[in-house]
C-alpha cells in the first residue's frame, strides 16, 4: 500500500510538473530611469537613454498585447522611474516569467562606432542565443540596421545582473550607439523607434511560436465585412451600411467631422492583428441603390473613401 501512494504522489508531482503551458508571461525591462538618465546626449534636442528606452519598450510590449493572445506582458517600468538591478530580477523571478528583454540604446567613445547587439549571460545559454540572434536577423533585415551580432561576458569582460540572476530566457538588447549621430538621429525619430519595436515585436513573434508549437499565440481576424461592388447583384435578406473610416484610436462620434454628415455614426471596436480597431459606419439601409443615395453625398462631404459594406 505504501508503494502504491509513494506511486500515486509520483505520478501526480510528475505530471502537474510537466503539464503542457497553456500561455507565457514576458518581462519587459526598459533600462536606466529616474535618476539614471543613462546616455545623455550633447545635442538637447535628442531624447535621453532612458526616455528611448522606454518609448521603444512600450511600444513593443503594446505590439504584444494587440496582435498576440496568450502573452502576459509585464514591465519592470512604465514610467520615470528607477527600479534598481535587485528589483528588476526579482520582478522577473517573482512573476515565474518565461522571458526577459531588457532594451537600452549604446555609446562609444569612437563616434564611428554603429549598429545593434544581443546580449546574453553566456553561448551556453542556447534559448537565449537563439532568441538574441533572431532579434538580430530582424534588426538587419526589417529594420535595416548593421547587426553587431550576439555578445556574451567573455565578449564583455564583465556579467550583466539583470542577465546572470534572472532564472529564464533572457537578452539585453542594445538598439543602436546614441554616440553616433546617424544612429542617433535615426533613434530620436517617431519611425526609428517604430522600426526598432517593430523588429522586436517579429522576432519575439517568431521564436515563440516556434519555442511552444502547443500555444496558440495568433488573434483570429473578425469575419471580414464584405465590400460591395456597385454593379454587383443585390443580396436579399442582406442590410448594407456605409464605412466611413478607421482609427487606430478610439475618436468621438460627435467631432465635427462627422456632424457635416447629418447621420448618427456608430463606432465599432473590432477584435483584430491591425492597428485599425475601431470602425465607423453610418446608415442602415435595406438595398444598394439606398445606400448609393447616401454614399455619393458622404464622399462630397469630404469622406472620399466611404463604401458600402454588407451586414448579415
Amino acid at each position: 500500500m505504501k508503494a502504491i501512494l509513494i506511486f500515486f504522489t509520483f505520478f501526480l508531482t510528475t505530471t502537474v510538473g510537466f503539464a503542457a503551458k497553456d500561455k507565457i508571461i514576458v518581462v519587459i525591462d526598459p533600462g536606466h530611469g529616474g535618476n539614471d538618465p543613462g546616455y545623455l546626449s550633447s545635442n538637447k534636442a535628442y531624447l535621453s537613454e532612458k526616455e528611448l528606452n522606454l518609448i521603444i519598450a512600450k511600444k513593443f510590449g503594446e505590439s504584444i498585447e494587440q496582435q498576440l493572445k496568450n502573452v502576459t506582458v509585464i514591465y519592470t517600468r512604465k514610467d520615470d522611474s528607477f527600479p534598481t538591478l535587485k528589483d528588476r530580477v526579482l520582478i522577473a523571478n517573482n512573476a515565474n516569467a518565461d522571458y526577459f528583454i531588457s532594451i537600452h540604446c549604446n555609446a562609444n567613445d569612437k563616434k564611428h562606432v554603429h549598429g545593434t547587439e544581443s546580449h546574453v549571460h553566456t553561448m551556453d545559454a542556447g534559448k537565449s542565443v537563439c532568441l538574441a540572434k533572431e532579434f538580430e536577423k530582424e534588426f538587419t533585415s526589417f529594420a535595416g540596421r548593421y547587426s553587431r551580432g550576439v555578445k556574451d561576458t567573455e565578449d564583455r569582460e564583465h556579467s550583466l545582473q539583470v542577465l546572470k540572476y534572472t532564472n529564464m530566457t533572457g537578452v539585453l538588447l542594445e538598439c543602436g550607439f546614441l554616440t553616433n549621430e546617424s544612429e542617433a538621429e535615426y533613434l530620436n525619430t517617431a519611425n526609428g523607434q517604430e522600426k526598432i519595436s517593430s523588429a522586436l515585436f517579429r522576432a519575439f513573434k517568431s521564436y515563440i511560436i516556434k519555442q511552444h508549437p502547443s500555444i496558440s499565440f495568433i488573434k483570429e481576424e473578425p469575419k471580414k465585412v464584405d465590400v460591395v461592388a456597385s454593379n454587383s447583384p443585390e443580396n436579399k435578406g442582406v442590410g448594407y451600411s456605409i464605412q466611413i473610416m478607421s482609427s487606430k484610436q478610439a475618436v468621438d462620434t460627435t467631432i465635427p467631422e462627422f456632424k457635416k454628415i447629418d447621420l448618427p455614426v456608430a463606432r465599432n471596436e473590432i477584435e483584430t492583428t491591425s492597428p485599425y480597431k475601431y470602425r465607423y459606419t453610418v446608415g442602415s439601409y435595406p438595398s444598394q441603390d439606398e445606400a448609393k443615395r447616401d454614399l455619393e453625398k458622404i464622399q462630397q462631404k469630404g469622406f472620399k473613401d466611404a463604401y458600402i459594406v454588407k451586414v448579415n
